[in-house]
């Protein structure tokens, strides 16, 4: 074969007028030519034919995952590499054995062949994590993180089969000599080291997925996860800015992960209002009388009313005793009863998930009264619209059972105590003249 690309430099070189003393010279470099022009056009009718006719047959195939796999992006990576090793398998025969231009370009091939394969493996990669991502099991799963790392294993071995090729060194000898080096090289690649295990983490502990709402206070991070790699975690908040923040502090920092809420149906709600401790009294048969032509109340109030009664009997304790001995009901509890009603009655509150009123320790500021219960619509505004709703219908009741809501004195009342005081002085002083 040698001598036959020989002959054929030879004629071409006498057609193009070349001297003959010069052939030596020029009929290496002319068959070299001749054969990277041949392998390139070998490449183009492989793309032209076979990248077609394979996407084709797989097109015509029931199942899914080859569409992908074989991909016209994999398909011509891989006909580049059948072309390098064509390439290293005709190249070498054109060079006389032990010459300077041969050791050059047989490195140059070696090194063709090497950044081939690693573009072929890396489309194969790509398209292998992209099969993953589609299947049920694995949507919203936190692998672009792996897929990355995978092909940063492969690009890496495909620089030291580089430098070990430049160099003329084995690649063993060039991993040793990485070895020594392995702290500089863990504070270079210390951000994706630690991506990599925390995105390991949490892929494997299910903790985040493409898609979940987050909550990550310390760094300002309130909404949606909008993607997860290697090296970040890309939030998006309600007001559509981006927070983007390293795996690792996912991992080691606390966040919120709302998606469990979400799958519930139901949204917590927490209210507390603060009532003034000096307005809690025992109930008269006028208030008692008055809170029984409330409908949610009527039927509690008589039941309550007979069961303290039978109690207070069995004691020994006459109706016309002072309120302190037996049992009375106060304004404060006829309140928690309405609000526990009112909590049923209403269409927003889920009546299947937690529903109580309770009061907290009482506070230099009053006793804490809470509502505990859970939306039926997970949604932002129809959550916000239920929580003003009862805020505002527990706010307007509250004076209705003679309590009054504790509340620090503001500038109004100041000035209006000040105009009482003041009126009050000149009253005093009219009567006194």
């Amino acid at each position: 074969m040698r001598r036959l690309l020989q002959k054929w430099t030879d004629l071409l070189l006498e057609r193009l007028g070349v001297d003959s003393a010069a052939h030596d010279r020029w009929d290496v470099w002319v068959a070299c030519g001749s054969v990277v022009l041949l392998v390139v056009l070998f490449d183009c009718l492989l793309s032209w034919t076979v990248v077609p006719g394979v996407r084709k047959v797989v097109e015509r195939t029931r199942m899914q995952w080859d569409d992908t796999l074989f991909s016209t992006r994999v398909l011509r990576c891989g006909c580049h590499v059948v072309s390098a090793v064509l390439l290293a398998v005709v190249l070498p025969v054109v060079f006389e054995t032990d010459s300077h231009a041969q050791t050059a370009v047989l490195r140059l091939l070696r090194i063709y062949i090497v950044v081939s394969v690693f573009r072929f493996l890396s489309a194969a990669i790509y398209a292998s994590f992209h099969i993953v991502a589609a299947r049920p099991a694995w949507q919203n799963k936190p692998i672009k993180g792996l897929r990355q790392t995978a092909q940063g294993i492969a690009l890496l071995i495909c620089v030291i089969l580089v430098v070990s090729i430049l160099m003329d060194k084995s690649p063993a000898l060039l991993l040793t000599s990485l070895g020594a080096s392995a702290a500089v090289l863990m504070l270079v690649f210390r951000d994706s080291i630690l991506g990599f295990v925390s995105g390991i983490q949490l892929s494997a502990n299910d903790m985040l997925k493409v898609g979940d709402w987050i909550s990550v206070p310390k760094f300002g991070a309130d909404g949606a996860v909008e993607e997860v790699s290697l090296t970040t975690v890309k939030i998006r908040n309600w007001d559509n800015t981006i927070v983007t923040l390293p795996p690792y502090q996912l991992v080691s920092d606390s966040f919120v992960n709302w998606h469990a809420m979400q799958l519930s149906g139901g949204r917590r709600i927490q209210l507390s209002l603060l009532v003034d401790m000096t307005s809690i009294r025992f109930c008269t048969s006028e208030m008692l009388e008055r809170f029984r032509k409330i409908r949610l109340l009527g039927d509690y109030v008589d039941r309550t009313e007979a069961e303290y009664a039978k109690a207070n009997e069995a004691q020994g304790i006459a109706p016309g005793e002072p309120s302190v001995n037996g049992l009375r009901q106060t304004n404060l509890a006829v309140f928690r009863a309405y609000m526990m009603r009112y909590l049923e009655q209403i269409s927003s509150a889920r009546r299947d998930m937690k529903l109580t009123v309770r009061m907290l320790p009482p506070t230099d500021t009053g006793v804490p009264l809470e509502l505990y219960f859970y939306t039926a619509s997970i949604y932002f505004v129809d959550y916000v619209q239920v929580e003003l709703a009862v805020f505002e219908h527990m706010l307007c009741a509250l004076p209705e059972f003679g309590l009054r809501v504790f509340q620090s004195p503001s500038g109004d009342d100041l000035r209006a105590w000040t105009a009482a005081a003041e009126a009050f002085r000149a009253s005093a002083s009219t009567r006194s003249e």
